[in-house]
């Protein structure tokens, strides 16, 4: 199967904002219809409708999912994200409506809460600290430049596949210490899984009739079979014996509130690692370059004075907002917003939305790589699930933009870029380019 064709991403500034400056009327805003985030244009339509008439709105879906509240604003997503009590994620963070049993089989620490999730996460969160992620310096310029030099040397390439994809699971293969060779299969994998809603990547869609065969697996994909079986092989291998990768770790560090990760709990953090360790610094990326493509003017100030940079990348994160939301569940009735939440409801957090926000962003359209104070909610906010790799990420970030832009004299984009089709990871597949360099 393959996507519906969808039209070029705009390439100018002018176009773009036309685009956006056209709020679609209520009455036709459906964040569960994923054809509306095909064109990397109606959703941000539909956030900017929300946010100005009906910030906490009541989405309807399909069957057999009930229906979520979309929170849009950065205030209320704020307010969401840190009460865990209230909002809870131990129902599951993605739309899909599981029961007890599939909960007891796939949650990871995404789908925890309180005292487990923190000795869980705290199993590898050194890991993801400042003093090792410095540490790393060297061996993140000596990546990136590997990876420029093999792209940068075709003139022409699709960026996504050849910098984008390349850089991010090329780290992730040396945080769990497997070999190079094993990259194209991580992020395969991440496709397949993350990917459950796009034909060209899902071996089985999410919401088709043969996916409930795979329901008790993460995502509901068959690919999730793959992955456990690489991982327990890499566990057995290293159990016992006094590595410092996250493998090792997983497998040889009790948690701090004494209960041993079971082999189910090695399974989903393991998964989650190669999923989450791609995909947002993937599509950061991706966006990045997108958006200094259809705004030279940015990234002829980052060519002439690269000390932005660093800032530059809160920016390119708001404006990338590669996931779109997340979820949570009412614990409790609540008002939300001048809403009445009900117990047991869907709450979704619309991260991308909260980034677009009038109210904390000056010209929130306008991407500046000049902005201060860039309140952006892409990793969270406030949340005890912060994302633990967000210092990572950064890092991966900046050190791919400071080498890559000295580089370049100037880049085009010579094709479409099409989108994932999904309203979860807002994702581009390929992004085709022509690079001159200086």
């Amino acid at each position: 199967m393959t996507s519906p064709a969808v039209p070029a991403v705009p390439t100018s500034r002018t176009e773009l904002r036309a685009a956006l400056d056209e709020p679609l009327p209520l009455d036709q805003v459906n964040l569960a219809d994923l054809d509306h985030f095909a064109d990397g244009i109606t959703p941000w339509r539909m956030f900017h409708t929300l946010r100005h008439e009906d910030p906490v709105h009541w989405q309807p879906e399909e069957a057999p999912n009930s229906g979520f509240w979309a929170v849009t604003r950065h205030a209320d997503i704020a307010r969401v994200d840190r009460d865990a009590e209230t909002f809870t994620s131990t129902r599951f963070v993605n739309l899909e409506e599981v029961d007890d049993d599939q909960i007891k089989k796939r949650a990871s620490i995404l789908e925890m809460d309180g005292v487990r999730h923190r000795a869980l996460r705290s199993v590898i969160q050194r890991q993801f600290g400042a003093s090792v992620i410095n540490s790393y310096g060297d061996f993140l310029r000596g990546l990136t430049a590997r990876t420029l030099d093999a792209a940068l040397a075709k003139g022409t390439f699709d960026f996504v596949a050849d910098v984008s994809a390349d850089f991010p699971i090329n780290v992730l293969a040396r945080l769990l210490d497997v070999p190079p060779e094993d990259n194209q299969q991580l992020i395969d994998w991440g496709n397949r899984i993350i990917g459950n809603t796009d034909p060209d990547y899902a071996d089985v869609l999410l919401h088709s009739e043969e996916s409930e065969k795979y329901r008790d697996l993460p995502f509901r994909s068959p690919a999730s079979v793959e992955v456990f079986e690489y991982g327990r092989e890499l566990a057995r291998q290293r159990r016992g014996k006094d590595g410092t990768d996250l493998v090792s770790k997983l497998v040889n560090t009790t948690p701090r509130d004494g209960v041993p990760l079971s082999a189910q709990d090695f399974d989903n953090y393991f998964l989650l690692l190669v999923v989450a360790g791609n995909e947002t610094t993937r599509h950061t990326i991706s966006h990045s370059i997108l958006a200094l493509l259809q705004h030279p003017e940015q990234l002829a100030k980052l060519q002439d004075d690269p000390s932005l940079i660093p800032a530059a990348v809160e920016e390119f994160l708001r404006w990338a907002s590669p996931v779109y939301h997340f979820r949570r569940t009412a614990t409790r009735d609540v008002e939300l917003g001048g809403k009445q939440v009900k117990e047991g409801d869907k709450v979704v957090m619309w991260f991308a939305s909260g980034n677009r926000d009038e109210e904390v962003f000056g010209n929130p359209y306008d991407f500046d790589v000049t902005r201060t104070d860039n309140d952006h909610v892409t990793f969270g906010k406030g949340s005890p699930h912060l994302c633990l790799g967000n210092l990572l990420a950064r890092t991966e970030i900046r050190i791919m933009f400071e080498e890559l832009i000295p580089r370049i004299a100037d880049i085009k984009l010579v094709g479409d870029v099409p989108r994932v089709r999904s309203n979860f990871v807002n994702g581009i597949k390929k992004l085709p380019v022509e690079v001159t360099l200086v």
